[in-house]
């Protein structure tokens, strides 16, 4: 199945190897002394380093060649394919896998299933795989991207193999371009097969769209238009069946158009309407008066609905802006309505169009801000706000060019809650205090309970963050909770929250409480942790349960009092009115506040109870000195110009700190806390993204500036703040904006005009969008031609998407919108065959066209399909290369050596007969010897003894000299030469008896014959 061989990137290095018998020939001469041996040796050695030095520079290559075919079936299954069918699409690649995939060729199969976006099903594999009929992959179904699943196909495909792409589907294709990837792949050699998915050509009446022009001046007139289209199957192309006459028939229906605001829905016509079949166009006059951003709906309801039941195709919206003057929103807290009255009637004094909303009744999407160019949070607490709607405040600002002004007051800034928020990052101001001198540090517990409300534990972590990203850097905080003991969630206990949040955080979010018995060890533990906290100025406990725990004893709460700790108690999910009177005697034995909550107000009341409690640790951040200080100019900035250096005194604000950013703006200050200028901030201002943020840190006259609605200079003060944070107004009737959705994108085109009607070219033209999901959008726009600027983005998903366009620094912004009112799948009436098939009939490289997988009737796919073979072999082998050349050069240095070796080193070899001999002799040794016969072990035996007997009689013999001779001679012992004492024997004594020496020649005879030649040679001497 697999072939290997050798191939070369360039062959024509290979003439160097005709160089190879010269070689030879040259060695063997220049190499004679070396021997015959040595000589042949070198001159192989030699001829191997260059034939594999030219290999290397011929860039060999090792080629594996396979027979091995892999099919990756594309499966369709977005909304335009009947529901009805996609299970007879899966049974069709299960059995055509198991029928036609050759297993002793190793053929992979894999599965792909898309719509917006392909999502791998099986990767290839080299078994008969079976794909589900309910997928399990997550993708989008709401547009068909045949382009994507052909993409990530071809980075399926392994390379040892050749390669096919079945595809099953109508090619009604809305995002992507098939062709254009189609055709990339059969460059590369993968064939493309396709089964056209047919259906019936749906007959309906389908709302195409509403048009409007996109920027409406107020009063002007404008026709608004609905297109309306009956589809029939004849005019689809489709066969005519007696089902298709009747629907070809006109259709009869309502036409009901709407126009929407963010407050108000209004009917402005429903009319019956006889459809008949092809295109019809509904036109509307229509005049606006008040400036707003509008949505217009047409909706066409059919009398006979069983006739026709996709209702999606059945509704569409346009989306426009009506300017007028600059208007003002201002957000006032609902529990003190009316606190700003005085401010709003100066302002519409002052020609501003002031609009007031309170917390209850607020703004709930990113359009219902666009009427306003500015923004005014009115002493409002950041617990009325959920974070969606903090987030659509600064992209209101920093992305539509809209205003932002915070008025300060006991519930505003820092001491509102609003630290660490979103609106923070967007105010020239930080609201946290971080220096301890300044404002007194607070502390906070909170007791949490696994009380048996609904989701009890995501409850008591989601509320237990709100409070702690309200504290302040030099706050503490603690959470204690029981698990089988009493815990503290960290182990510090009450911690400082600087360089400690994000884990804190973290800690809270792993949390799991458990059913505590009694309030008594968890709230000892709170009272001794409090009272390790010398520093603090302000203590408070928020304790949440329902109430079964036993009660604290009196000390406990003695501990507490003694300490000016406040607890607050928040009541859910209590079982009776004992349980809850617990709950209410703590929160009233300390000085607290008692809360309770139903089940079916948790979500909204407990992240604004909690937010509201951590408010009490950020009280300090309120300066109020009885006596009044004045104000002082730091820069003289547009917002208070005019008004000279004189301004009344005031009694409070809430102390901030400035960024520490040169696009800050500091306008005023305060007198009072001396020697800290960095946080007695009373108006600053900057540019933030395309809109502008004011902060102004006292109130407008309530209660700390009550002198200064008798100063006449309040009308021109507050009126100027606002009017420099609005967004800039002006007229644009030299910038027209049209946009349309196409292929999955909203296309932006802007012609911009001069005074003079002349073209308006190289402006720095920014661009914001964002969509329905309130997310932002990336979105370039650029200059294509005189006066004409092109922009787009993603708009995938069905909803209003937001525009704004700013020309430039001095000039209004562009506010426009797009609305995509459905998926372009409920467009697709029929198949696309035509791109099939173009698809099909593309040739890869090497191969032949792919098949149109088909029936003769075109009836859908049918059983018999499976007889068509998409694993037939009729592809060229797939191979695949692995360079060696770095192999070979180091064959090539390893075998160099070895010749170097050869020819510099001579080695001899007659060591080798005598180990040879050795060793055969080691060999023969180990031969095992024949058993002895007892005759001749007897034999041996008997030799023994004699041996012994001999050496016995040897060792009695012993020469004793006489006296005056042993005196004079020299000691035997110098006679005799010396011997290592590992050989020395000592000689067995004299016999003493009647034995006589021998006369013969024995070991006496010897000593006396050497005794004596000793002497003689001492006469010589």
């Amino acid at each position: 199945m697999l072939n290997f061989h050798v191939s070369f990137d360039s062959p024509g290095y290979l003439a160097l190897l005709v160089a190879l018998p010269l070689l030879s020939w040259w060695s063997y001469r220049s190499l004679a002394a070396l021997g015959n041996f040595r000589r042949w040796v070198a001159i192989v050695a030699r001829s191997i380093v260059i034939l594999l030095v030219v290999l290397a520079l011929a860039e060999a290559q090792f080629k594996r060649i396979s027979e091995r075919l892999t099919v990756i079936y594309c499966i369709d299954e977005s909304l335009s394919i009947p529901e009805a069918l996609k299970p007879a699409m899966i049974q069709y690649v299960n059995e055509e896998i198991a029928k036609h995939r050759e297993g002793q060729k190793l053929d992979r199969a894999g599965a792909i299933v898309f719509g917006g976006d392909p999502a791998i099903e099986h990767p290839p594999y080299d078994d008969n795989i079976v794909v589900s009929y309910n997928s399990e992959s997550q993708f989008d179904k709401e547009h068909t991207n045949l382009a994507a699943a052909l993409r990530m196909a071809q980075a399926m495909f392994p390379e040892d193999s050749a390669r096919r792409v079945v595809v099953l589907s109508d090619g009604n294709e809305n995002v992507g371009d098939a062709i254009e990837q189609a055709r990339s792949m059969v460059d590369t050699g993968v064939s493309i097969d396709v089964v056209p998915i047919r259906y019936q050509p749906r007959s309906e009446v389908v709302v195409e769209k509403v048009t409007i022009p996109p920027d409406i001046h107020r009063g002007q007139p404008f026709d608004l238009r609905v297109v309306l289209n009956n589809v029939t199957p004849s005019e689809a192309g489709g066969k005519t069946t007696k089902t298709d006459r009747v629907a070809a028939a006109p259709v009869k229906g309502r036409l009901k158009i709407t126009r929407k605001t963010r407050d108000r829905e209004q009917l402005l016509s429903e009319q019956e309407v006889t459809l008949e079949p092809g295109k019809r166009v509904f036109t509307l006059r229509e005049e606006i008066e008040s400036p707003d951003f509008y949505t217009y709906d047409a909706q066409f309801i059919p009398d006979d609905v069983a006739r026709d039941p996709v209702k999606q195709n059945k509704r569409a919206t346009a989306f426009t802006h009506v300017r007028g003057q600059g208007q003002v929103l201002l957000i006032e807290d609902e529990d003190e309505r009316g606190k700003f009255d005085y401010l709003v009637d100066r302002l519409r004094h002052e020609n501003l169009q002031v609009a007031v909303q309170s917390t209850r009744e607020t703004f709930a999407t990113l359009a219902e801000l666009q009427p306003y160019d500015t923004v005014v949070l009115a002493d409002v607490p950041a617990e009325h706000f959920t974070e969606d709607q903090m987030k659509m405040l600064v992209r209101n600002t920093q992305q539509m060019g809209s205003g932002l002004v915070m008025l300060g007051g006991p519930n505003s800034f820092g001491a509102g809650g609003w630290t660490n928020t979103p609106v923070e990052e967007a105010m020239p101001v930080d609201f946290q205090i971080k220096n301890s001198k300044v404002v007194p540090v607070g502390a906070l517990a909170m007791l949490m309970h696994a009380s048996e409300m609904a989701n009890g534990n995501f409850w008591q972590k989601k509320i237990a963050q709100e409070a702690l990203r309200s504290l302040g850097t030099q706050d503490y905080c603690g959470v204690v909770h029981w698990d089988g003991n009493t815990r503290w969630l960290w182990s510090a206990g009450m911690s400082r929250i600087a360089g400690n949040r994000d884990m804190m955080l973290g800690r809270i979010d792993r949390m799991t409480p458990g059913d505590m018995p009694d309030f008594e060890g968890p709230m000892q533990a709170a009272a001794q942790a409090f009272a390790n906290l010398p520093d603090a100025a302000v203590k408070h406990m928020i304790l949440i349960s329902d109430g079964d725990p036993g009660a604290p004893t009196g000390a406990t709460l003695k501990a507490f009092t003694d300490q000016k700790v406040t607890i607050s108690t928040v009541a859910v999910a209590a079982h009776d009115r004992a349980n809850s009177q617990t709950l209410r005697d703590i929160a009233g034995a300390t000085g607290g506040k008692y809360y309770e909550v139903q089940a079916s107000q948790q979500s909204q009341l407990l992240p604004r109870i909690y937010q509201k409690e951590a408010r009490s640790i950020s009280r300090p951040l309120v300066f109020e000195h009885a006596a009044g200080f004045t104000p002082q100019v730091k820069f003289p900035h547009e917002m208070i110009q005019g008004l000279g250096k004189d301004f009344p005194p005031l009694t409070g604000y809430v102390l901030t700190s400035v960024k520490d950013s040169p696009l800050v703006e500091v306008a005023l200050v305060n007198s009072l806390p001396t020697g800290e200028e960095k946080y007695n901030t009373l108006l600053a201002g900057w540019t933030y993204g395309l809109g502008k943020a004011v902060a102004f840190t006292s109130d407008a006259g309530a209660r700390w500036t009550t002198p200064w609605t008798e100063w006449p200079g309040y009308d021109k003060l507050f009126s100027q703040i606002v009017r420099w944070s609005m967004r800039p107004a002006g007229d644009q009737g030299k910038f027209s904006l049209t946009s349309e959705v196409q292929d999955g994108k909203v296309r932006m085109v802007v012609t911009a005009l001069d005074k003079d009607d002349d073209f308006l070219n190289f402006l720095d033209m920014g661009e914001s969008a964002v969509g329905p999901d309130m997310k932002p959008i990336d979105a370039k726009i650029r200059q294509v031609a005189p006066g004409r600027y092109v922009g787009e983005f993603d708009a995938k998903d069905a909803g209003s998407y937001l525009l704004m366009l700013s020309p430039g620094a001095g000039m209004a912004p562009i506010l426009s919108g797009v609305n995509v009112p459905y998926s372009a799948e409920f467009l697709d009436r029929e198949p696309n065959e035509e791109l099939l098939k173009t698809m099909a009939g593309l040739t890869p490289r090497g191969g032949s066209p792919g098949k149109i997988i088909q029936d003769a009737k075109g009836d859908g796919i049918e059983q018999w399909l499976v007889d068509f073979n998409t694993f037939r072999h009729d592809m060229p082998p797939a191979s695949s290369t692995q360079p060696i050349w770095h192999w070979l050069v180091l064959a090539a240095a390893c075998v160099f050596v070895g010749d170097v070796f050869i020819r510099r080193v001579q080695v001899s070899f007659n060591w080798a007969p005598a180990l040879a001999r050795k060793a055969i002799a080691w060999v023969l040794r180990r031969k095992p010897e024949a058993a002895p016969s007892p005759v001749l072990a007897r034999l041996r035996s008997r030799k023994a003894e004699i041996d012994l007997s001999i050496e016995q009689r040897r060792a009695a013999a012993r020469f004793e000299p006489a006296p005056d001779a042993a005196s004079s001679a020299p000691p035997i012992a110098e006679l005799v030469p010396e011997t290592d004492d590992k050989t020395k024997q000592e000689k067995p004594p004299p016999k003493v008896g009647g034995e006589k020496p021998d006369d013969g020649d024995n070991y006496t005879s010897r000593l006396l014959k050497a005794k004596k030649k000793v002497w003689d040679d001492k006469k010589k001497e």
